[in-house]
């Protein structure tokens, strides 16, 4: 019996041994990463908010790491052709995707993805959250407040159209849930990205948009949109006399917009816990402190574990939406 156990214990330290010994070149090459360019893909074209808020990150990351991290923008599909392209790299720890809360929507508004987000995707951590926010063109809308604004609608059936990033983006979405909230009724203009919606809202092709506050405040500051209603839970500290959607009359409306980081499914746990470790880092830094805080956002930095499970409850979520709303696409 003894010479047993004897046996059994050599077997379990032999196998203690070899784990500890497989894991030893994991860590070294981890310490190693990166030791080329690391690409960044963005799902949008540039000037919209996962632009925005990639472009910044990606310079401390390179300052950090000695390495750069080149941002490539691929735009279209509601940002599912630039999540499919990342989902299909190789699992190398040299491409990642910089998203957004777009990509949980897309599981349940399109058919066919090329790709399955919670398999094809590992979460390396969420970035920031960020309200979107109501804002109008003042040329074509004369609305200054929400309230004005709802009645505005409701006496104008079928005027009014509003622009988003494209179907299945947060932008589309939390106008569909108001429209259902509220009985109301706008057209919808998608393009490909929050980037050129914003232009042809700025220059009155469209008439407004639940955009994200990070891309607008620009254009908020310079008066050329006016901001009538967050849709967040809580006013936010970068427009804090703009009234929640709750209170200005939409009871129980919460949205909000979150930008994370996912790597290739198979990527070493190793590299993706550096790169967490390397943003985390960045998220603390006073410099993107600053930008997070002029975006109007929350900093993020959860782990890969608990991001996991926020994309989990966010499908959930989201899934509602789409089905209440009769918006998934055939």
């Amino acid at each position: 019996m003894k010479s047993r156990f004897k046996t059994m214990a050599g077997l379990g330290l032999l196998a203690s041994t070899l784990a500890l010994v497989g894991l030893a070149p994991a860590q070294a090459q981890a310490q190693e990463w990166p030791t080329r360019p690391v690409r960044l893909v963005v799902p949008f074209p540039a000037g919209g908010g996962t632009d925005a808020f990639a472009r910044p990150l990606a310079k401390l990351l390179s300052q950090q790491t000695g390495q750069q991290f080149i941002i490539d923008n691929r735009g279209g599909a509601g940002g599912t052709l630039g999540a499919d392209l990342a989902a299909k790299a190789a699992p190398d720890g040299y491409t990642f995707l910089v998203g957004a809360v777009h990509h949980t929507i897309a599981v349940s508004m399109y058919p066919k993805l090329g790709y399955d987000l919670q398999k094809d995707l590992t979460p390396v951590t969420v970035l920031s959250f960020v309200p979107n926010v109501v804002v109008v063109n003042p040329k074509n809308v004369p609305s200054r407040t929400f309230a004005d604004f709802q009645k505005y609608v409701h006496a104008n059936p079928g005027k009014l159209n509003y622009a988003s990033a494209g179907s299945g983006t947060t932008h589309h979405l939390t106008v569909e849930l108001w429209k259902t909230m509220t009985r109301s009724f706008a057209a919808h203009i998608p393009y490909r990205g929050a980037g050129p919606a914003t232009q042809d809202l700025l220059a009155g092709q469209v008439d407004f948009m639940f955009d994200g506050l990070g891309s607008s405040m620009p254009h908020i500051r310079s008066g050329r949109i006016v901001p009538l209603a967050v849709s967040s839970a809580q006013r936010s500290p970068a427009l804090p006399d703009i009234p929640t959607l709750d209170e200005a009359g939409v009871k129980g409306y919460e949205a909000r917009t979150w930008y994370a980081m996912w790597a290739p499914a198979g990527t070493p746990p190793a590299i993706v816990s550096r790169l967490h470790q390397e943003v985390a880092k960045a998220l603390a830094s006073s410099e993107l402190r600053e930008i997070w805080a002029q975006l109007g956002a929350d900093a993020g930095g959860q782990s890969p574990e608990e991001m996991a499970r926020f994309v989990d409850a966010e499908v959930r979520k989201w899934a509602k939406v789409v089905d209440d709303a009769g918006a998934k696409l055939q």
